[in-house]
């Protein structure tokens, strides 16, 4: 299956919110209160993390989201242009900026709660153009369903490959897969789907199913399966570790790769950032995923 795009850009649309990390011993009962242990305030969101960690793989990138106009929208805004990250598509809304609560367990295992504030605000009509000229658009679904299709329609219509991470689960996101060349999915967000079979029959070309520790699963509607393995990580925090995927698996098939060598790619960029505490670790670069999957980084 030809899925590489060829060479371009990333252009990332999706939430952008402030993460509170706290970490605790195990999660507390209806009625308990329990002492926590602050570990940061960053920040985040499905779609700002995979934009981030598409630009430190070494990807043009470009981000459309909503935040608030408030001291976090502020942050973050300031963040993308640090990284070189093209926030033209940023909007400012009357509410505030997205929050989520990362309750950060034993083990680096994470529970999240989010409240969306101003990602809510993130409308079809202000998103549809995105950036023409660009090789790879890459979207979630923790903003409003109506601005995900929009994105993905026009980025089909432009000559975009289209990804489509469906997380969070959700069941009533089916409809927006036959806008999406990849569907990438946790097991979790493919059973709500209706597993690999189903997200295809619905238009996609490939879905891209990740498994944790036991690496990911590539099945196309071609006939391809595919497995690519993991890597081995002392895991510290997995706060941003599928987003990291996404993003450079979104970079490596704008550079032109394979889906199974920008998937490997992909993997390598989880499992560094499962390795460090936090969403967007500065750890991640393309050297560091280069040296990972075992291919000499080239001469600078």
């Amino acid at each position: 299956m030809s899925i590489a795009s060829g060479r371009g850009g990333v252009h990332v649309v999706g939430s952008a919110n402030v993460d509170i990390v706290v970490a605790i011993e195990r999660v507390p009962r209806p009625g308990e209160t329990l002492l926590g242990a602050p570990r940061g305030r960053r920040p985040g969101g499905k779609g700002f993390n995979q934009a981030v960690a598409a630009r430190r793989v070494g990807a043009a990138t470009s981000f459309s989201g909503a935040v608030g106009d408030d001291a976090d929208g502020d942050a973050i805004a300031r963040m993308g242009a640090s990284l070189g990250i093209d926030l033209c598509g940023l909007e400012r809304s009357p509410s505030p900026t997205g929050l989520a609560e990362v309750f950060l367990l034993p083990g680096g295992e994470n529970c999240i709660v989010v409240a969306p504030g101003a990602n809510l605000a993130l409308s079809g009509d202000k998103v549809a153009d995105g950036r023409r000229g660009v090789a790879v658009v890459l979207a979630q679904l923790e903003i409003p369903l109506p601005a995900v299709e929009a994105v993905l329609a026009a980025g089909r219509r432009h000559g975009a490959l289209t990804i489509l991470n469906a997380a969070p689960a959700r069941d009533d996101a089916s409809h927006l897969l036959r806008h999406a060349d990849v569907v990438v999915v946790n097991e979790v967000e493919a059973r709500a789907l209706g597993g690999h079979a189903a997200i295809l029959a619905a238009g996609a070309r490939a879905v891209v199913v990740t498994m944790g520790a036991a690496g990911s699963r590539i099945v196309g509607s071609d006939g391809l399966d595919v497995e690519v393995p993991a890597f081995p990580v002392d895991v510290v925090d997995t706060t941003g570790a599928g987003d990291a995927f996404c993003g450079a698996l979104a970079a490596a098939l704008a550079d032109g790769a394979s889906l199974p060598e920008a998937a490997l790619r992909g993997s390598a960029a989880g499992s560094i950032t499962a390795g460090e505490l936090g969403a967007q670790t500065d750890v991640l670069t393309r050297a560091a995923i280069d040296a990972r999957v075992g291919i000499a980084a080239a001469p600078a």
